[in-house]
């Protein structure tokens, strides 16, 4: 769920590379209306809302929006990801393999850390390491689970197995399979270089993290705000064009959106739904409503009770057909949100819409009820139970989940209601923790651009954002078998099957996509929103 980031890298990349569909901003066709626009620099600190991250700032232990706007400011990974999802090199000189297994990844000369070290082969290595062993339990260990001699049963020793230092400028990576997808993914934050500065003391690093990318952090003040200067070492194309970045972290939408209204904030990244009907008129083309490699579902972990075997197969589909998406999308978010078809996002290259079991996304109540009464024939739902999603009430999500809840209750006849959580870090510090009594919301913001990285992450055994503990060996079987495909068009097809067995299984319930809805202030120019959603901020301008 960053729940969160990638062409042109060598030919061997750049021949499979995924399009996307072309995505516009309320900036595309905006001429500068200053001379510090026109010029390409100003000095103004431009304002964005966020959310306190979840833990201190490590990139592999980060996987949630709000720690991944901060980490993506202050570190340059071997690629990184423009507006529309392409792939540019970045601390990466090549990235070449003659078999798709052992890759050979060259970085450019020059590159130091914000504390003057360089930038070096090791500090690539170390640094997925160290996020690989089983000892640091990092959220985002699964990335590197592709690699010869990671493990989730024992300690991990990538270093000297998959991963090999040839000299400063030189390492190689061997997968333990083909993997034609494999460069795709790694301007991802977890494969962020990190200082050796890093491994002497973990802890401080995380409140004040040591990068290597356009902007230093210049403060954290908790709960509030966390500001950003640029890096003048910073040897990269993502060049600042401001004078830094303050990300305030709001409580509410609708109080970072009455913040941009009154002129006390830059840009909002997402509208709430109170303004939905009015953002267009109140923003004019400074409003944005495009389509972003987002999905949004809610889980219902494996070890409920009457949620196990194929009783849970038949609640989780009667549960999924009782939900009135349509109705729900419409009423509620006014055409920004469009009810899934599938597990993944229609801004991603092999997406589609008829995967055979699909229809288990329909609205069918009927259906529902005789789901529902199949598994009560199994074990009887008790009638003093509740069904329960959990929310993060400093967002706006109680409008549908409460739609969601009713559509529920009044389709199978049981108790049913949200259970809000006062913040979005308490929440996944709960689901973190295995502390979940209930269903709760869910989602994805990509990553990278590929129907994988909406499926490993979120459902193969054991990977770390895995938060409902599903596991299907047959469905890890085809994953492994897709990331081994040849080419993307055969890897997608075999995504497409793995869904198959997902709409069996219900590990989440698919509920909608979101289109990013946002905008900026009359302060700003140059503002656009990429194909996950994120403002690319190193662009924006102010005087």
């Amino acid at each position: 769920m960053k729940i969160q980031r990638f062409a042109g890298l060598t030919a061997v990349v750049a021949a499979g590379a995924l399009a996307l569909t072309a995505c516009s901003s309320s900036s595309d066709d905006d001429s500068s209306s200053s001379d510090s626009a026109s010029s390409g620099t100003s000095t103004g600190i431009v304002s964005v809302n966020g959310t306190e991250p979840q833990n201190p700032l490590i990139p592999a232990n980060t996987n949630e929006v709000g720690g991944g706007l901060l980490l993506d400011q202050l570190f340059s990974g071997l690629v990184y990801y423009d507006a529309k999802g392409a792939t540019h090199n970045e601390v990466a000189e090549s990235i070449d393999s003659d078999d798709q297994q052992t890759w050979t990844i060259k970085i450019k000369d020059g590159w130091t850390f914000s504390d003057g070290t360089p930038v070096t082969a090791s500090s690539f290595v170390d640094s997925w390491n160290w996020a690989a062993l089983l000892s640091n339990a990092t959220l985002s260990s699964y990335f590197f689970d592709d690699i010869e001699g990671f493990s989730y049963d024992k300690e991990s020793a990538l270093k000297g197995q998959g991963l090999n230092v040839v000299d400063d400028h030189t390492f190689t990576v061997k997968l333990k399979q083909p993997e034609s997808d494999y460069p795709l993914r790694l301007g991802y934050s977890a494969f962020y270089p990190l200082p050796e500065s890093f491994f002497d003391d973990t802890d401080a690093f995380g409140e004040n993290p040591v990068g290597n990318g356009p902007y230093l952090l210049d403060k954290w003040t908790h709960d509030a705000e966390a500001t950003f200067k640029p890096n003048p070492d910073y040897k990269g194309e993502r060049t600042p064009k401001n004078g830094g970045i303050d990300v305030k972290f709001y409580q509410t939408e609708d109080s970072s959106y009455n913040d941009l209204l009154s002129g006390q904030l830059d840009i909002v990244t997402n509208i709430p739904a109170s303004a939905f009907d009015t953002f267009k008129d109140d923003l004019g083309d400074r409003a944005v409503n495009q389509p972003a490699a987002i999905f949004q579902s809610f889980t219902i972990p494996q070890t409920l009770a009457h949620f196990k075997g194929e009783e849970g197969k038949l609640r989780r589909a009667a549960i999924s057909e009782a939900i009135d998406r349509k109705t729900i999308t419409d009423a509620i978010f006014a055409g920004t949100r469009t009810p899934a078809k599938d597990f993944t996002s229609p801004v991603i290259d092999g997406w589609s819409d008829s995967i055979p079991g699909n229809e288990v996304l329909d609205f069918d109540a009927a259906k529902a009820k005789d789901l529902w009464a199949q598994a009560d024939a199994i074990s009887k739902w008790p009638a003093d139970d509740t069904f329960t999603i959990a929310y993060n009430s400093d967002s706006d999500h109680q409008a549908w989940v409460d739609a969601t809840t009713n559509s529920i209750k009044n389709v199978l006849g049981i108790k049913s209601e949200g259970q809000p959580y006062p913040s979005f870090a308490d929440l996944r510090q709960d689901i973190t923790d295995r502390k979940m009594k209930g269903a709760f919301r869910s989602g994805w913001q990509a990553d990278y651009p590929s129907l994988s990285n909406f499926l490993g992450p979120l459902y193969k055994t054991g990977a770390g954002s895995n938060d409902g503990d599903y596991s299907n060996k047959d469905f890890d079987a085809l994953l492994d078998q897709a990331g081994a495909a040849s080419s993307i068009d055969d890897a997608n097809k075999l995504y497409q099957q793995s869904q198959e067995m997902l709409f069996k299984d219900l590990p989440a319930i698919p509920l909608w996509y979101s289109n990013v809805t946002g905008g900026s202030a009359e302060t700003v120019d140059n503002v656009e929103f990429g194909w996950n959603s994120v403002p690319i901020l190193y662009e924006v301008t102010k005087n």
